[in-house]
């Protein structure tokens, strides 16, 4: 095996079914606005400081559940790290998301999108936001069909175009207006979200916290404790599930239309269509974790379901041949403080976490993971992480995997890493 990595930075602007109660038990008590009603008080999502993740070093980190590391290789792979920094854009502000649909890398930062080309040295080639900048920062940034789907802090989901000159056009706002002037027409339609407060059960009344499409599927999910399934052909909300009992920090979806719930309330929740019916329902309840989870991966065939937590584990949970549900097969250890972002690649996973680090993470034959090594460039927590595979080119004849890391410091870290027989799709979750 051979591991070669290098680095570069750029940074972005910083521009400015029913719950009655407001997501208060996030990942921290850090300060943060919430949509337009102001209910929340913290998220994972929103936190404009990272002081408070100081005190995930107190947190369990699941002794009860078996370690699957291996120690590292008795030689281990030569690893290199080159330091390269593109033209900053200041003031800098958290990067909240990170999405890669090849060759544009879109980075969220407050209520903007930055769209950078990787076969331009990284130019900026577009930066797009809401008409109105009271839709708030944008949560995260997800593609289907062709088109961008961005999360916003004022419980709407936008859907974007791109043109051939690489510029962004909002095409779409959910729930459209036409959607909800058919259904504010019956009562029925309307749900109480708080005191004396009705909305349509269409409508998010919190934050929207992730995105996640695949096939004929787009699936949103929010601070509101709640799960929503939209049609692509219409952007129609089909169904919506009060799927926890605090917020839902993260969202996946496997090729075969498992969706994959992450909350402040400790759990993972697995959802499918029932035999014989039409609409979603939940499969399982994963409640191997002591704290708020924050982030979910799935490999490549949706078999290998990987979580982190504030507990500073990550969790591997294999699918059963039995079930269509994950168990879990043991704990990967190390990262000194909560868990923010993963993705995985082929036979590498990659974890970014309050510590400030990045570690990557290499699953074996025998279901072990060795940590291959940490990044430690960031000067403050790690929030979101893309990649994307490179085959051949300025890599080795090995190819390699390009990782980007974005911090609450504002930096983008454009890492490359060459590892022999590195190959597969990419599947990442989104924060």
């Amino acid at each position: 095996m051979k591991i070669r990595s290098w680095l570069s930075t750029f940074s972005t602007t910083d521009c400015s079914s029913t719950t009655t109660t407001p997501p208060l038990n996030h990942l921290s008590s850090a300060t943060s606005s919430s949509s337009s009603d102001n209910t929340s008080s913290a998220s994972l999502s929103s936190l404009t400081s990272y002081n408070s993740l100081q005190t995930n070093l107190s947190l369990q980190t699941l002794p009860s559940i078996p370690s699957l590391q291996t120690n590292l290789l008795s030689s281990p792979a030569p690893l290199s790290l080159h330091h390269h920094t593109l033209p900053s854009l200041s003031p800098r502000g958290i990067i909240a998301s990170l999405a890669l649909r090849h060759p544009l890398l879109y980075a969220a930062s407050g209520h903007q999108i930055h769209v950078f080309d990787l076969t331009d040295n990284y130019a900026l080639v577009d930066t797009f936001s809401g008409r109105d900048p009271s839709s708030g920062s944008i949560k995260s940034v997800t593609f289907h069909r062709g088109k961008v789907l961005t999360a916003h802090q004022d419980c709407k989901i936008r859907v974007w175009e791109l043109a051939a000159d690489k510029k962004h056009a909002l095409v779409a706002t959910l729930p459209t207006v036409k959607d909800r002037l058919r259904r504010s027409v019956f009562p029925k339609n309307y749900v109480t979200v708080r005191r004396h407060k009705k909305r349509l059960w269409i409508e998010h009344h919190d934050a929207v916290s992730g995105l996640a499409a695949s096939g004929d599927l787009i699936c949103s999910v929010s601070w509101d404790k709640c799960l929503k399934i939209w049609r692509p052909s219409d952007f129609r909300c089909v169904q919506s599930v009060k799927a926890h009992d605090d917020a839902i920090n993260a969202v996946a979806v496997s090729g075969d239309g498992i969706i994959y719930t992450a909350s402040a309330d400790c759990r993972i929740k697995v959802w499918g269509i029932p035999f014989g019916e039409r609409q979603y329902g939940p499969i399982a309840t994963l409640e191997k974790h002591k704290s708020a989870v924050n982030a979910l991966a799935l490999n490549g065939d949706g078999t290998v379901l990987f979580s982190g937590a504030c507990d500073r584990s990550i969790l591997v949970w294999e699918r059963e041949d039995s079930a269509n549900y994950m168990v879990v097969t043991g704990a990967l250890r190390g990262h000194k403080k909560a868990i923010l972002c993963l993705i995985n690649v082929s036979d590498l996973l990659f974890s970014g976490s309050a510590d400030r680090t990045v570690r990557i993470w290499q699953r074996g034959h025998d279901g072990k993971f060795c940590c291959l090594t940490v990044l430690d460039a960031h000067e403050k927590p790690v929030r979101s992480l893309a990649a994307v595979v490179d085959e051949g080119g300025s890599a080795t004849v090995f190819g390699g995997v390009r990782v980007f890391s974005g911090s609450f410091d504002g930096d983008i870290k454009v890492w490359e890493v060459v590892v022999s027989k590195v190959s597969g799709n990419l599947h990442s979750n989104g924060f």
